[in-house]
């Protein structure tokens, strides 16, 4: 039993002197060895910046944004995740790697967010460009010119105008299907009509009220107006007489309200008979008073038919003198089927002219600019292109 109780105290020992680092068992050194200071961690993150700082992309369409993180020191942070946020997400959506998808006109904030430090850029949408395409003056039994422009349309894309005197000889309802309707009638449905004097010769226009519907505006008026992107589209009843056309008439005073409200970057108007004109009819003062409150509102573009020739104006203010930095630019195309007519001296502004041609005008309206473009039937080589921006 002393046996036992011996070497139980002397393995007690050994165990406390290994403990405690006495009793023989040093490593040779002072005292205990110093772990140095704590590991800090990865680096934080102090900025994040987005590239660019402000971009501009229309509806439908996508950007990538990139984000890099620095720190204290202006270093770059690599592999570090991001979080991405739109402040307006029914403007644009923006996805984890940065991707931003634009939903509608507007603007808003995009984010970048790393360790609770955040960056933003600025992003715009604007409206992606429209197609404008039509002429006036357009279909005839006894020709075949309205057959090759609605060739033409059949290529294009985007909404048709006509400029009126849409169908001859008096826009009655036999006309309508028999002549207009198997050329420029099979674009119907995306047509919005202008009414010429011809229509008025059958039952006070009924006829082409009922053949386009709604799309031609009230029976009483034909006047009305529609959005097309980024412009306001404006659709006017020049045949005076019918409907009053003067200062202070209904149609005057609806559109001074309609300029008033637009909230649109572009303005368009279309009519039949022109306010400016080289051709056989010449300038016509009765729509004086259209003009006076489209210039003063800082419309962009006004297209008419009547005179059978193609015209293009500079751009001119209301007494007809041009006016680059407020003017309206005035677009003749009565070139839809109908026979064509020769032009005369050309009057102050006009800036090209054809008389041999017949064809369709297409538009681009883009959200602050518009490019034109005359484009002839199979067989013709008059053209005319060219762009603006608006006012």
């Amino acid at each position: 039993m002393s046996i036992s109780r011996t070497k139980w105290k002397w393995r007690g020992a050994l165990v406390l002197a290994l403990a405690s680092g006495s009793a023989g068992c040093s490593d040779g050194s002072d005292g205990p060895v110093d772990p140095g200071p704590p590991d800090p961690g990865p680096v934080p993150v102090a900025s994040v910046v987005l590239s660019p700082q402000f971009a501009e992309i229309e509806v439908g369409s996508a950007y990538l944004f990139e984000a890099v993180t620095f720190d204290s020191a202006g270093a770059v942070l690599a592999d570090r995740p991001v979080t991405w946020s739109s402040s307006d997400p029914a403007v644009a959506e923006i996805d984890s790697t940065g991707r931003a998808t634009a939903l509608m006109p507007g603007h808003t904030p995009i984010t970048a967010a790393s360790e609770e430090i955040s960056g933003s850029a600025s992003l715009t949408v604007v409206h992606a460009p429209v197609i404008l395409v039509g002429a006036g003056d357009i279909a005839d039994c006894d020709t075949p010119w309205d057959e090759a422009t609605a060739d033409l349309l059949d290529a294009i894309p985007g909404t048709v105008f006509t400029a009126g005197d849409n169908v001859y000889e008096d826009g009655t309802a036999e006309e309508y299907a028999n002549c207009y309707g198997p050329s420029w009638g099979r674009h119907k449905d995306r047509t919005y009509p202008a009414i010429g004097n011809h229509e008025y010769h059958a039952s006070d226009g009924a006829p082409h009220f009922e053949y386009f519907g709604a799309a031609a505006g009230a029976a009483d008026k034909g006047y009305y107006s529609y959005e097309a992107g980024a412009w306001k589209v404006i659709v006017l009843n020049s045949n005076a007489g019918r409907v009053a056309v003067d200062a202070g008439s209904p149609q005057e005073q609806w559109l001074r309200d309609e300029l008033a409200s637009s909230d649109h970057a572009c303005t368009l108007a279309y009519w039949h008979h022109p306010r400016f004109s080289s051709g056989v009819y010449g300038d016509d003062d009765r729509f004086d008073a259209f003009w006076q409150a489209l210039y003063e509102y800082g419309a962009d573009l006004v297209l008419v038919g009547h005179e059978h020739h193609y015209e293009r104006l500079a751009p001119l203010n209301p007494a007809g003198q041009v006016d680059a930095a407020r003017g309206i630019r005035q677009i003749i195309v009565g070139t839809g089927g109908r026979y064509l007519r020769p032009t005369g001296l050309p009057r102050t502004g006009s800036e090209v002219r054809d008389a041999e041609t017949h064809g369709v005008l297409k538009l681009t309206l883009s959200h602050d600019s518009y490019d034109w473009e005359f484009i002839p039937v199979a067989g013709q080589t008059f053209a005319d292109a060219g762009s603006d921006i608006c006012r």
